[in-house]
């Protein structure tokens, strides 16, 4: 990812951050719910803290248990978060990882109105994780490593923070064959999730060479293309978001036509043939 890439990245998602999608649209609602989050887990948390930005629902899979220490890479608005801190409870603590400040003090604001004492929240790339060595349970992710640039150096990451025995539970987007250059060279489909995924074979074999064993990769048979169809979502983690043209994150053009822009490709292509909403799981080894 180039710095433009990377600047652009977090502007786009800064943007959703600072704006109005959550579980009160009925839009938005219905993104999650078609990720397998049920009407009990939306009700359990801040309206706020889903943006319709999921691939999966990673808490669903990940067997939380009291006591544990969770960190989601990419927490966005806390949704992955909350869920998780009710799951370790008594006891345990969930912790949020973003890049994009927008996006923290959204979660940080829902931590507050949930009265949530056991999360907290870091400012850092997903490569350069502030978390001490052996010190977590769990890692989970919805739908954010694939934006990663480096993604070995964030395997290594999640490999080092995590406990002997300690494990990785993941929503994720992976290829499930090379994507056609109209897809493979937007920034539109970098942004929304699909340029920068890799392969499954590489998704695992990078899992592998980081020191996991137990490797799974599992696709959830969940149609993507659904991003394209509900209340302006123009992608997997690219919601239109509307801004006056002087203030969008692209210059004077308005984002509405970016994204616009997106909805075209996606239009033009059946995303569920190149990529897969995956489950992915891995251990690091207890000794």
């Amino acid at each position: 990812m180039s710095k433009d890439m990377r600047r652009l990245v977090a502007e786009r998602y800064g943007a959703v951050a600072r704006g109005p999608l959550s579980s009160a649209q009925e839009g938005t609602r219905r993104i999650a719910e078609a990720f397998g989050y049920s009407e009990a887990d939306l009700a359990a948390i801040p309206d706020e803290a889903n943006m319709g930005l999921s691939c999966g629902n990673p808490t669903a899979m990940a067997s939380l248990r009291p006591g544990e220490i969770v960190v989601d890479l990419g927490c966005g608005g806390g949704l992955d978060v909350f869920l998780a801190a009710a799951k370790v409870a008594p006891g345990g603590k969930a912790i949020g990882i973003d890049m994009t400040p927008d996006m923290l003090i959204r979660a940080r604001a829902n931590a507050v109105k949930a009265g949530l004492a056991n999360v907290e929240f870091h400012e850092a790339p997903i490569e350069a994780l502030p978390l001490a060595n052996n010190s977590i349970d769990c890692v989970i992710s919805n739908c954010v490593l694939n934006l990663v640039e480096d993604k070995p150096r964030a395997f290594a990451e999640v490999f080092r923070i995590l406990k002997p025995g300690g494990r990785l539970a993941v929503s994720d987007i992976a290829l499930k064959k090379t994507l056609p250059p109209a897809l493979a060279e937007s920034a539109e489909a970098y942004i929304g999730c699909i340029a920068g995924a890799l392969p499954i074979a590489d998704y695992e074999r990078g899992l592998v060479t980081a020191g996991f064993v137990d490797v799974q990769l599992i696709d959830s048979g969940a149609d993507l293309n659904a991003y394209g169809e509900v209340d302006g979502q123009a992608a997997c983690c690219a919601p239109a978001v509307p801004e006056p043209a002087s203030s969008g994150c692209c210059g004077p053009t308005p984002r509405e036509g970016v994204h616009e822009g997106l909805a075209d490709v996606l239009r033009a292509h059946d995303i569920n043939q190149y990529a897969a909403s995956m489950k992915i799981f891995a251990l690091k080894p207890a000794s």
